[in-house]
Formats: C-alpha cells, structure tokens, sequence
C-alpha cells in the first residue's frame, strides 16, 4: 500500500481529512487509462453530484469514490496488465472508520454498479470509455440475472448507481480546473465523530 500520513480510527477529524488531502496532493497524479488525472476524475465526479443537489454524503463518495486506486502501489498500468485491484474494496476498508454507510457502501459498490448498469441499460456499454470496458471484464463483465436481483436489494443500490453515472461523465480533460480542497466543507459535515467511529474491519 502508497506510504500515507499515519492515522488510525482515534485520529481527529481535521487529521483524516488532511491525509486525504494528502494523498490526492501526492498520488493524485495517476493516469488509469483516461483522459484525465485521479484528482481530475475525483473532483469532476464530486463537482457534477453537488451541481445535481446532491446530498453531502453523496458528494463525498464521489470524491472519495476511486481512493483506492492511490493507496495501491501496483502501479498506474495495472489494469492494462491484466490485473484487477479491487480498489473499490481498498477504499471503503480504509474509509469505514472514518465515514458513514451512506458514502462508504457506494464507494465499495461502485464496480458493481458498472456490471449491472452494462446489462440494464442498452446505451450504457456502447459508452464506456476503452479504459472502462477493460477494467469491466476483469471486475467480472455484465451481471448475470441473480446476481441484478440482489444488487437491486441493497440498502444504498441508487446511491451506488448515481455515483457509477457522475464516475462515467467526470472524465472531461477540457473541465475547469478544481482542487480536491474545495470540498472540504463537504467531508467536515460527514466525517464521523472520534467517540462513534467503526472499528476497522
């Protein structure tokens, strides 16, 4: 895993948020096959669900939604290596003491909501980026019938979904520039207390 500031789930607030800060300053970066920079993607995604009147924690995930990809170190290729970092799993094992279900299942289900969005929506594959339809069959391509059925079932499916949507439009290397600071304000209002985190898993 990248090397990041050291804190753990009796870390305060203010520090949570500035090592996340401090990744996407450090390891922000990163190309993965599109257009557009780690941090680019992050903000866009985040920028177009508060544009929609989106909720806080909705905003966050969108955010925060591909942090696993800069605490990987498995390099910005990986998946044209035929490797599949599990980054949405990444990124929710690290941000679930720190954050609520509402933003940290939505991250996790993220790839999920690909496979199924590739089945149940007829234009939506045709418009995967090269990138995306690569990484989709090495997450396990299209779901299949039983596997939608469950998805459905979920607790936070249409948030997962919203955020597969604003993950696919925040892709665009000609949007005005924004830092991941600008949201602060966003992750300070849903960050979760010290005395009521989760313990990690």
């Amino acid at each position: 895993m990248t090397a990041i500031a050291s804190i753990d789930h009796t870390s305060s607030s203010a520090a949570v948020i500035d090592a996340i800060f401090d990744v996407f300053a450090r390891f922000g970066d990163k190309l993965y096959g599109e257009a557009v920079t780690e941090r680019m993607h992050a903000v866009q995604c985040a920028a177009l669900a508060e544009a929609d009147g989106c909720p806080p924690t909705l905003v966050a995930a969108c955010l925060l939604h591909d942090i696993g990809h800069l605490l990987h170190d498995l390099g910005e290729d990986v998946a044209e290596r035929g490797i599949d970092a599990r980054h949405e799993d990444q990124g929710e094992a690290w941000l679930r003491p720190f954050f609520p279900p509402e933003i940290t299942e939505p991250v996790r289900l993220h790839v999920e909501s690909k496979r199924y969005l590739a089945v149940v929506d007829p234009e939506y594959r045709a418009r995967l980026s090269p990138a995306s339809e690569r990484s989709l069959m090495l997450q396990g391509g299209p779901m299949h019938a039983q596997e939608i059925a469950t998805f459905q079932r979920g607790a936070h499916f249409e948030d997962a979904v919203r955020l597969r949507r604003y993950d696919d439009s925040g892709k665009d290397p000609q949007a005005s520039a924004i830092e991941p600071e600008r949201f602060r304000p966003v992750l300070e209002s849903v960050i979760v207390p010290e005395d009521l985190r989760r313990l990690p898993a």
